[in-house]
């Protein structure tokens, strides 16, 4: 770390005067953003020093673009070291180049000082579709990077102040939305321009020696205030994993991402080099995503320490070779990284640091899920091409002393914005038939999961259209943590309750669908944390009259024995005795449900004796949850996980 050369208030008022630039940048998004993607703020924003370091990033950014920006920035740096001009800005989508899937294009402008390079600034944004083989360009069949979109590693798109139309045509012409492109482009441009106008403006007052100082100095601020927050931490390893649900060129069975977190002194290492190797879909990372894992776990349990590249410098992350989940390496395809092993890399390590803060201990959260149809919009004449791109809130995991938040934005950035239905409706021809908590979605626990929420839509006026969902977590559900039980499994129905219904799976690509059809799909509440038999009996009823929780399964999974009073009042009793009866009946047997025969188990839920939650919590046992067919393998490993997380914390 450099000597500090600031004053205390001139370094403060620098630190976050640089907050405020990226935000600025973030507000120019919004107001000049042509896509309703970019509009819902699936974007984020950094300022970099000249070597690509990160000084600072917006308030309200995505969690897996903030691990991964100055990658981008340093790439840049990498590729046009000695022609990097006043007036270029340069564009990069390429993940195996540090960004994190193809949708996400970054446009970065040097920023110059008496004619030396002092900074960068970035504005990314997830672009529609940037091509590739479905609209929306996520094809969970894609085994390699040529069937998911252009990859564009660092470009110029605007030399010396003039903007070069002809390589931004050209990546535009290869999206069905270049409109968009074009437009968001721009606006992307534009807002780095904003971010430039700002520090002309501090320089101005404060000079450009101490604004370059500032640079530096902030981000030893954050080293400073990370290393001593770990040195507070016990010495140790801990290890754990996560899975991705299967592999579709493999054999059935969940796919392995584990982490080892090491503390040694004042710095951290997670090591992610024991995971599985890559798979034949699209739910692989690349190192840059998988970096930006590990990070946002342990930023998630520090929250007082702003995050620049100096948290960088305290906590490292050893990816592993190349070739594996985590670290797919060229050209094994990886849009979905978000919903695969990104979230998964960040779930395990909220397990791990629960054991190392568990006074802010917090079970699983719900898997980000992105649902996609596209097609030709028969309302306009043209029938111009369009894209329904929505992704839902869910459910966070019980956390230490209090239930996880009930529909809220994904772990993968709490920016995120649930996509008005008003502005969906007008742009695309979908209209939304339902948008509800679902009761019983919160897993239980002495702390209840968040609750997730049923979203389900009609299609109107299409044509040639498809469906496509990129998803997880139907065969690893969203589990809990110190004696608490799983959410419920992700995927997607199609005219359910008709003659035509389908279960589509959590994971599917290029589906036909067509004018009349309907479709609904959940999301999945968190995990529980803490045993749910030593729930309060009080919280029990309250969620019932509330509606987060049903009788039926207040019986179920708490043991609590709940009366009707009045319900359109809400009020319902407990049965005191009853549920005392009910609590040691289900301590003494509920063990043994975990190696009772899965095929059996499988059976009573062909033939309606036990239900989707009544497996995944009580039995252990996954099925193929459209056909019924028993999963042997993934059954096998989910029912050590659950012994592991679960039933080994039960009295």
């Amino acid at each position: 770390m450099a000597t500090r050369t600031l004053d205390p208030v001139t370094f403060e008022v620098l630190k976050n005067s640089f907050v405020t630039v990226v935000d600025e940048m973030a507000e120019q998004i919004l107001r000049t953003c042509h896509s309703f993607v970019i509009f819902s703020r699936d974007f984020s924003c950094a300022l970099h020093d000249a070597h690509g370091d990160t000084i600072m990033q917006g308030s309200q950014d995505i969690a897996v673009h903030v691990g991964t920006l100055h990658l981008k920035a340093k790439a840049v740096l990498e590729d046009f070291e000695g022609d990097i001009h006043e007036g270029d800005v340069f564009a990069v989508n390429d993940p195996y180049r540090g960004g994190t899937h193809f949708p996400d294009f970054s446009l970065i402008r040097p920023v110059f000082a008496d004619g030396e390079l002092i900074a960068l600034a970035q504005a990314n944004g997830h672009w529609a579709d940037v091509g590739g083989s479905v609209p929306g360009s996520f094809d969970v069949g894609a085994t390699d990077h040529f069937g998911e979109g252009i990859r564009v590693p660092p470009i110029r798109v605007v030399d010396k102040g003039t903007p070069r139309d002809d390589v931004i045509g050209m990546i535009a012409s290869n999206s069905r939305a270049p409109g968009d492109i074009v437009g968001d482009c721009h606006a992307q441009i534009e807002a780095t321009r904003v971010a430039e106008q700002e520090l002309f403006r501090l320089i101005d007052k404060y000079g450009s020696e101490d604004v370059v100082a500032a640079f530096g100095e902030v981000q030893d601020y954050v080293e400073r205030l990370t290393r001593a927050r770990i040195a507070d931490l016990p010495d140790g390893e801990w290890e754990t994993a996560d899975h991705v649900d299967f592999d579709p060129g493999g054999e059935e069975g969940l796919v392995t991402v584990k982490v080892k977190l090491t503390i040694k002194g004042d710095e951290i290492l997670y090591d992610l080099s024991g995971s599985d190797p890559a798979i034949k879909s699209f739910l692989n990372s690349g190192a840059g995503v998988a970096f930006s894992g590990a990070i946002a776990s342990a930023k998630t349990f520090l929250p007082e320490i702003p995050l620049n590249s100096g948290f960088y410098r305290a906590i490292k992350v050893d990816v592993g070779p190349e070739g594996t989940v985590v670290n797919a390496g060229w050209p094994n395809a990886v849009t979905g990284s978000v919903s695969g092993a990104y979230e998964k890399i960040m779930n395990a390590g909220f397990e791990l640091w629960s054991q190392l803060m568990p006074e802010r201990a917090m079970a699983c959260c719900f898997n980000l899920e992105y649902l996609l149809v596209g097609g030709r919009d028969a309302r306009r004449d043209d029938r111009p091409f369009f894209m329904w791109y929505d992704w839902m809130a869910g459910g966070w995991g019980g956390r230490n002393g209090r239930d996880g938040q009930d529909c809220t934005s994904p772990v993968f950035g709490v920016g995120l914005a649930v996509q008005p239905f008003e502005g969906q409706e007008r742009l695309t021809p979908v209209l939304t038939s339902q948008h509800e908590i679902i009761p019983d979605s919160g897993g239980p626990g002495k702390h209840r999961g968040g609750c997730g929420v049923r979203k389900g839509g009609t299609l109107t006026q299409v044509e040639a259209a498809v469906m496509s969902y990129c998803c997880d977590r139907a065969r690893s559900v969203t589990w809990g943590i110190g004696g608490g039980l799983p959410s419920l499994p992700h995927g997607v129905w199609l005219n359910r309750g008709s003659d035509e219904e389908r279960f589509l799976g959590a994971n599917f690509s290029g589906v036909p669908v067509k004018e009349g059809d309907r479709f609904e799909r959940p999301s999945a509440g968190g995990g529980g944390l803490g045993d749910p038999l030593d729930r309060d009996p009080d919280a029990v009823l309250e969620d019932v009259a509330d509606g987060y929780v049903t009788i039926e399964r207040a019986a179920l999974d708490y043991g609590v024995v709940i009366e009707e009073v009045d319900a359109e009042l809400a009020e319902y009793r407990i049965d005191a005795d009853a549920t005392t009866t009910l609590r040691d009946e289900q301590r003494g047997a509920r063990a043994a449900r975990l190696d009772e025969d899965p095929e059996d188990v499988a059976r009573r839920f062909r033939d309606g004796d036990l239900d989707v939650l009544d497996l995944v919590r009580h039995y252990g046992v996954i099925l193929d949850w459209g056909s019924g067919e028993l999963l042997p393998r993934t059954t096998e490993q989910y029912r050590e996980l659950l012994r592991r997380r679960s039933a080994s914390q039960w009295a």
